[in-house]
């Protein structure tokens, strides 16, 4: 699999190449050029696929044959659609996995605690979400990252392991990041794009229509057409002979320090 490393290696050796046979040879500079464009095709690539494991490797599906799966949402938790994706989850009873952005934990602990008390698991899914998150360097993403720790830790007492990176990008400075405190970085197999849907129905097609064993589906409880159509997408999935299960169950992994 191409990797950061990899690639370096390779375009390093033909751009060295490339000079080298211009002392001999003239190459025109649009040669050049698309060497470059080439180059940062590959990095756009890598750090907007969070499947890809360009620069890091991201846990996006479980290895399995047996049909099941988890859910996940992000950016909560916010009191206008997370209480109500939780009853639903209960009345299901369905265990999911939330990853939550730290700035919103303070003005809503009481839910948070909710989220947690039911049983499901809470990621870490940065403290500011920034739009400008990407850019960060390394130390300033660390002390964003460990400040969500730090307000979930507050609340419930342990802190996240499970990290999904903001808008699910990645590259250099987060691996730092992530790697010196600790957390597994997790993306996902099915992104529903929840949030630009405007369809319950469309979406529910969608979703369902993605099914595979051993997939994590990304939601977000912050957004309205994911709650209208839960109810029925559970139900669906279970009649495909699914089996819902939590996102650290379905992994075998341990999800807070």
């Amino acid at each position: 699999m191409l990797n950061f490393n990899t690639i370096n290696i390779i375009f390093i050796t033909l751009l060295i190449g490339m000079i080298g046979y211009h002392f001999f040879h003239s190459i025109p500079v649009y040669a050049f050029i698309i060497l470059l464009l080439a180059y940062l095709s590959f990095l756009f690539y890598g750090s907007y696929n969070v499947r890809s494991g360009f620069y890091l490797k991201t846990i996006s599906a479980a290895n399995t044959t047996r049909k099941v799966i988890a859910i996940s949402f992000d950016d909560g938790p916010l009191p206008l659609y997370t209480p109500q994706i939780l009853q639903v989850l209960k009345m299901h009873g369905v265990e999911a996995a939330f990853f939550c952005i730290g700035k919103r934990i303070k003005e809503n602990e009481d839910l948070l605690k909710q989220v947690y008390d039911e049983g499901h698991v809470i990621g870490n899914h940065s403290y500011s979400h920034d739009l400008w998150f990407d850019l960060f360097p390394a130390q300033k993403m660390s002390k964003d990252l460990q400040l969500m720790n730090d307000a979930m830790q507050k609340v419930t007492g342990v802190k996240p392991r499970l990290f999904r990176p903001p808008y699910g990008v990645t590259n250099p400075n987060l691996k730092k990041a992530i790697e010196k405190n600790n957390f597994i970085p997790i993306g996902w197999t099915v992104r529903s794009m929840d949030t630009v849907a405007k369809d319950a129905r469309k979406l529910l097609a969608k979703v369902t229509g993605s099914l595979k064993p051993g997939a994590i589906i990304l939601f977000h409880d912050t957004s309205k057409v994911t709650l209208d159509m839960l109810p029925a997408f559970i139900q669906q999935v279970k009649q495909k002979g699914y089996e819902i299960v939590r996102l650290d169950k379905l992994l075998n992994l341990e999800p807070y320090a």
